[in-house]
């Protein structure tokens, strides 16, 4: 009662107040809000750092290499003459050359290998916010449409002549399961891939101003793991019915491989990452998604023994510029907003359909990126989309404040 209470203060502070001040001010803005007005702040300034980021050239020399069995290593070189190499330490052209012409002369053979066993727990139930991040991530949907599709999944449907809801309450903060939930899971874990997957845990929440009057979005019946549905109904479901079984799986175990590739002749040194599942735990059933993608992906290591001799098959020397920061996507956003406390589990999808129903911010298109490198005379637009949004540090769907919504913020 007192959070709301606090939250109907600030409404009349913020709300009431700056509203009107903004409709004598600037003609077309609509409106200011404790939230709206927050959410518009942090992609104001993060718009303001992409405008003032001043982009690093940067060259990067990646070795490929084979073992005795004609297995392909891929390494990036960490050091040289002596010197460590980081990110940004390859500054031009000239220092890439003379770098890549002395590697050339480089008879290699493995160094080191340095193998650890690390182990990765499975993520809690959704609340309103994961759900509303992980849809984004994996279905596409905004996190507006996530939340209409959810209240049709809790609304239910008919079954035997009676309607029933397929999940629990979608507004919540809290990742806790009723342990009858946890018993029906454990059957279905049990049942569906061994007792050897099964781990029941309890999770705390993480937000400090976090009130759980509701369980976490769940199924309301494990024994189905599918619906018949709707499109999107039936993916919302499929998400949150693996989201919440995998909460209660044996975490996975992963084998991580580093191997480094020493030079015979000269005192460099090439690094492969890579790492393998010795057991898939929650895996085998869900797996979180990123917001941008790693630059470095790890994949599968040939076996190899120290002291092996390798075939250089090829070194290649990259120009790389350092990226601007992101811009928000819908989940970036809430997730954002739920780090600074900002918000409730129900106001998230409102508030970024209100900023953009106001005309404060776009979400970016393939065509908007086209037409942003038009501004910048730049000619060949014969360019692929992903591409593009390399070079733009950008994508389609992120978040962009309009002209307007940038003088509102001011």
């Amino acid at each position: 009662v007192n959070a709301y209470l606090a939250r109907r203060a600030l409404d009349f502070l913020v709300g009431f107040t700056l509203s009107p001040v903004l409709w004598r001010k600037l003609p077309g803005s609509k409106s200011a809000g404790r939230v709206q007005s927050v959410a518009l702040r942090i992609i104001s300034e993060r718009e303001l750092e992409i405008e003032k980021f001043n982009p690093q050239e940067y060259w990067s020399i990646q070795g490929n290499f084979l073992n005795k069995d004609d297995k392909d290593i891929n390494a990036r070189l960490t050091l040289f003459d002596g010197n460590k190499i980081d990110k940004l330490d390859i500054k031009d052209e000239k220092q890439a050359s003379e770098i890549y012409e002395t590697i050339k002369k480089s008879n290699f053979n493995v160094g080191n290998i340095t193998k650890k066993e690390a182990k990765r727990n499975p993520y809690p139930a959704f609340t309103t916010s994961t759900m509303q991040i992980e849809s984004s991530r994996k279905l596409g949907l905004s996190a507006s449409q996530t939340m209409r599709t959810a209240q049709k999944l809790y609304e239910g449907t008919e079954i035997d002549g009676e309607t029933t809801g397929l999940i629990t309450y979608m507004r919540t903060d809290s990742v806790n399961i009723s342990n009858e939930a946890k018993n029906s899971i454990a059957n279905e874990i049990k049942s569906l891939y061994g007792i050897e997957y099964l781990s029941l845990r309890s999770y705390k929440s993480k937000s400090k101003g976090a009130q759980e009057a509701h369980e976490a979005v769940r199924p309301t019946d494990f024994s189905k793991a599918t619906i018949s549905s709707d499109y999107d109904q039936s993916r919302l479901y499929d998400l949150i019915w693996r989201r919440t079984v995998s909460s209660q799986m044996a975490e996975a175990k992963i084998e991580k491989t580093q191997i480094e590739i020493l030079s015979n002749q000269f005192s460099q040194k090439f690094l492969a990452d890579g790492e393998v599942i010795i057991f898939d735990g929650f895996l085998k059933v869900y797996l979180e998604g990123k917001d941008e993608e790693e630059e470095n992906s790890k994949g599968l290591l040939p076996v190899v023994n120290k002291g092996d001799s390798l075939i250089r098959k090829k070194i290649t020397s990259r120009q790389r510029f350092s990226r601007p920061p992101y811009r928000f996507s819908e989940a970036s956003l809430v997730k954002k907003l739920e780090e600074l406390g900002i918000g409730r589990p129900s106001t998230y999808a409102p508030t970024i359909s209100t900023i953009q129903n106001r005309g404060y911010i776009e979400k970016g298109s393939f065509e908007g990126l086209k037409r942003s490198f038009l501004e910048l005379e730049l000619q060949d637009l014969n360019i692929s989309e992903k591409k593009l949004s390399e070079l733009t540090g950008s994508d389609k769907g992120k978040l962009v404040p309009t002209d307007i919504g940038i003088i509102v913020n001011d």
